[in-house]
């Protein structure tokens, strides 16, 4: 891509950035919003209280560790500022105006690809609600209708099952077992693949979701 490109294609992303997101899901109103350095005490006291829960899906570094753990400020900060690029869209999940979670859009790539990767964890207290996906449905709507991206894909380790029931229920498409794909809790992990292009939803991943719980 050449620097004018990337150039007009930043200052696309600045214009949509930052963005929220609403819908109504079977758990109530969700929100996705830019995470905030405000969120600091919030979103610590919750990653404590569900170290259990989230501890063995978590991504690590193959070579260990390197340096100081970067504050939560300074984390935001990045995030932001990818996002202002284009590159990453950071969300924070809220549900009756409380944090439950989080949900980033990473590898956003255009050109003949136009594909991007989501990635989330959510409390657990709010699993099985229909809370993510709900929040999957509308990050991917946003990919789809605001960010002009033609394929969405999530990757979820085999043995992550609450995780797996969110791609079943938006009926996003198994694309088969990536070996060792990510260093997850210390270890080189499998994952599967799943994936949705736009033309498989021509009404919305979210509109699709929603007619499945409410009938």
């Amino acid at each position: 891509m050449s620097s004018r490109s990337e150039r007009a294609r930043t200052a696309r992303a600045r214009k949509v950035w930052p963005v929220t997101l609403r819908g109504h899901g079977p758990g109530g109103l969700v929100v996705l919003r830019p995470l905030r350095r405000s969120d600091a005490d919030a979103w610590m006291a919750l990653r404590l209280e569900n170290s259990d829960w989230l501890g063995p899906w978590e991504a690590t570094a193959p070579d260990g560790p390197h340096g100081t753990s970067p504050s939560f400020g300074a984390y935001v900060r990045l995030l932001a500022a990818r996002a202002r690029e284009g590159s990453v869209l950071p969300f924070a999940i809220e549900v009756d105006g409380a944090l439950v979670g989080q949900l980033t859009v990473s590898s956003i790539t255009y050109g003949s690809l136009c594909s991007a990767a989501i990635g989330y964890w959510v409390a657990e207290s709010a699993a099985g609600r229909g809370i993510m996906p709900t929040a999957v449905a509308l990050a991917t709507d946003h990919c789809f209708e605001t960010r002009g991206l033609h394929r969405v894909e999530v990757n979820i380790r085999p043995e992550n099952r609450p995780s797996l029931r969110v791609v079943e229920k938006l009926g996003l498409r198994d694309e088969g077992l990536r070996r060792r794909y990510l260093h997850i809790n210390g270890a080189w992990r499998d994952h599967r693949t799943f994936a949705i292009t736009s033309d498989e939803v021509p009404g919305g991943l979210f509109a699709r979701w929603q007619a499945t719980w409410s009938d």
